[in-house]
């Protein structure tokens, strides 16, 4: 996908998201001003796959809809020369097993983020919205289920639920509110399927209703699934 290299700002210097009881941790992005002035506008987050980078989500970044603030996040974890990820996770068994701690830390980082966006930014708080892919959407359903009062809602493209963030989940009437869109391709390989139907059975269960689309594709983002994840944020 074609980055427009008109649409955004790249800064340099990085946004610092200090933790709690932890050092000050950093998160590099890229960010496309809302095309519909507002006082506070609404927020959506685009959080990458293992492997991307900043750039890969914000290549559709100009066609999001006109009245969101885009932030297109990089995970704070280095894999290789411009390869990043939010946890360390090996395939090599044939299902995904990856480092917790990792994912916790990457998990507190992205909610500093929302803070410190939202005190730069001055955006809309009730307005806030969590988009990612594969290991991103991973992210998206941790901190929404854990902190649904930082956040709308959340697009989970090519993800799982993770069994181990389950207990953490806060109780369902503090849930009620999460807007929650699901898309998934029925012929992936990396995360199968399956994730997602079991991601949607228990939603459900804590309160939640899900949008849940599936698609003839493998572990990617095809047209059919940007159209229809441009008309939920719509």
């Amino acid at each position: 996908m074609k980055v427009f290299l008109c649409t955004f700002i790249v800064f340099s210097t990085l946004i610092s998201a200090t933790m709690k009881n932890t050092s000050p941790m950093l998160l590099k992005y890229l960010i496309r001003e809302p095309k519909v002035k507002s006082a506070h506008p609404s927020l959506l987050i685009l959080l990458h796959g293992v492997g991307g980078n900043q750039a890969d989500l914000f290549s559709f970044a100009n066609q999001l809809p006109d009245k969101y603030l885009v932030i297109s996040a990089q995970a704070p974890i280095l894999l290789g020369e411009n390869r990043f990820a939010w946890y360390q996770v090996d395939f090599s068994t044939g299902k995904p097993v990856f480092n917790f701690e990792q994912e916790e830390k990457s998990r507190k980082i992205i909610i500093d983020f929302i803070e410190a966006l939202k005190e730069k930014y001055g955006v809309d708080s009730h307005e806030i919205y969590l988009c990612g892919f594969s290991q991103g959407a991973i992210m998206s359903y941790s901190v929404a289920l854990t902190r649904p009062d930082l956040v709308k809602g959340i697009a989970i493209m090519s993800g799982r639920l993770l069994e181990e963030i389950k207990p953490q989940i806060v109780p369902k009437e503090k849930l009620s509110h999460l807007k929650i869109y699901i898309s998934h391709g029925s012929s992936d390989n990396t995360l199968p399927i399956q994730y997602a139907i079991s991601a949607n059975a228990f939603l459900q269960t804590v309160g939640c209703t899900p949008i849940f689309n599936q698609y003839n594709a493998g572990h990617s983002i095809n047209n059919e699934m940007l159209n229809d994840l441009l008309n939920w944020l719509k």
